[in-house]
């Protein structure tokens, strides 16, 4: 006698889309290894986190930002990119940009992974980049953007 199995249409998805663990914010994240998850890649949300974290006083999109470090329009970036690649460059370069981040800054940018994702994401979306204007730096960095202008003005006029 033969048997036959049922199996819910909904389980046999879920099976077929791989396995997903939540993230902190309880989305569905796709597992990429036992034990490990990527965070969502949202550029909306990095273009938000870039201007508010304080990337751009010494990076620039589109012309708006300091000039202090790279560029970082989508335009030149290696594409596609492995999101790991991004972050160990900015590994190689962390000695200087802890320096930078606190003479500029008066502190260390602190990200969570999550964070760190959106903001990759949104240099690597020229779509999202084109979005990118004046008006996303909040005030308190555009204060801090004005008052590195006005020293650097008074270092020119010393010269």
């Amino acid at each position: 006698m033969k048997k036959t199995v049922v199996i819910p249409m909904a389980a046999l998805v879920a099976a077929l889309a791989g396995p997903t663990f939540a993230s902190s914010d309880n989305a569905q994240t796709p597992r990429i290894a036992p034990g490990l998850v990527l965070p969502k890649m949202d550029a909306q949300e990095g273009r938000k986190l870039y201007a508010s974290k304080g990337c751009v006083v010494c990076h620039s999109i589109n012309g708006v930002g300091g000039t202090d470090a790279p560029m970082l329009d989508a335009e030149f970036m290696d594409s596609p990119m492995n999101p790991f690649e991004f972050a160990a460059r900015m590994w190689r370069g962390a000695e200087a940009m802890v320096e930078l981040q606190r003479d500029e800054l008066g502190e260390v940018i602190d990200l969570s992974g999550e964070e760190l994702a959106a903001i990759i994401a949104f240099v690597h979306d020229a779509a999202e980049q084109q979005l990118f204007s004046e008006d996303d730096i909040p005030e308190n960095i555009e204060a801090m953007m004005g008052h590195l202008e006005d020293e650097e003005d008074d270092d020119d006029d010393h010269d």
